[in-house]
């Protein structure tokens, strides 16, 4: 790996693949990590997130996980960013310092979600915290409010943030608040902070005030096309990329009507990579097979532009 080269474009967050009686199943990580580069052009990852069921899984089998992308990716991947944010500091800072033994490209913490920080002093105490454990490896925040209940605005955790964590490097945004981003953007420019956004159907317009990239699901099985989207917004031709960002956001809307979660993606990636996902664990129940029908002919009915 080359954790030196600027993390940028798309990263794909990864789903734990599971047996069907709920165990991680590691065996077909090196599969997954082909699929993702050959077949979707994809070379960055963030494992252990929410799409990943990073929380419903044991420290140990975090570990698992990590280490097996860590080797599989190896002279593969760019970046394998590991999501090490947990409820408890202690086994928080457990999987930095863990993250940062196996030579992960960097590191990324989400919220506590159950006893919330209140303020940005709280919140940026807790990543301090983490980060310290990994003092070689480059910090990034994860900032999903929907799912933590923290609503801390970016932009006022950003001020000074490099005074109490040197490897900050920047934030996996996944919120639908522009104007924070934006102004996220337009205040740490100069700090050359990376800015990935974590909302696939609106991804183009983060990419037009700024965001460097994306870290999403949908870049498991629409890397290819996202990837597309991407290369016109930068010639720039904004009309073709609006036409990858509208076919997107088509086939989401459909999934999004029929109840749409990780228990879907994995149904999905499953089916278009051939690659067993299994089952997602409880309290997430598997997807029905009229939903991974449905799914299934919606995005192949979808026609292109590129004409696949």
């Amino acid at each position: 790996m080359t954790p030196r080269k600027k993390l940028e474009g798309l990263v794909a967050a990864t789903v734990t693949p599971m047996t069907p009686d709920g165990r991680i199943n590691l065996s077909v990580i090196h599969q997954y990590v082909d699929y993702l580069v050959s077949e979707q052009n994809v070379k960055n990852i963030f494992v252990n997130g929410t799409t990943g069921e990073g929380l419903s899984l044991s420290i140990q089998e975090r570990k698992q996980l990590a280490e097996e992308w860590m080797c599989q990716g190896k002279d593969k991947l760019d970046h394998v960013i590991i999501h090490v944010g947990a409820l408890s500091l202690l086994e928080s800072q457990e999987l930095a310092r863990h993250a940062a033994a196996i030579g992960a490209s960097g590191i990324a913490v989400i919220a506590p979600s159950f006893f919330k920080p209140t303020n940005k002093d709280e919140l940026l105490g807790f990543l301090q915290k983490v980060a310290s454990e990994a003092p070689t490896v480059p910090f990034y925040y994860y900032h999903i409010p929907a799912m933590t209940g923290v609503k801390i605005r970016v932009e006022e955790l950003l001020d000074g943030i490099r005074e109490q964590i040197p490897t900050f490097q920047g934030v996996k945004f996944s919120d639908t608040d522009l104007l924070d981003l934006a102004q996220c953007i337009n205040k740490k420019e100069r700090e050359q902070f990376v800015f990935l956004y974590g909302v696939d159907e609106q991804l183009l317009s983060a990419l037009a005030i700024g965001a460097n990239g994306a870290v999403g699901s949908t870049y498991n099985y629409l890397g290819r096309k996202t990837n597309l989207m991407l290369q016109a917004f930068a010639k720039p031709d904004l009309a073709l990329a609006r036409k990858y960002q509208f076919l997107t956001g088509e086939f989401l809307s459909f999934v999004i009507k029929l109840g749409f979660g990780v228990a879907q993606t994995k149904a999905v990636m499953t089916s278009v990579s051939g690659i067993p996902m299994g089952p997602p664990r409880l309290p997430l129940v598997g997807a029905s097979e009229e939903f991974i029908a449905k799914a299934k002919a919606k995005l192949e009915s979808i026609v292109w532009p590129d004409g696949d």
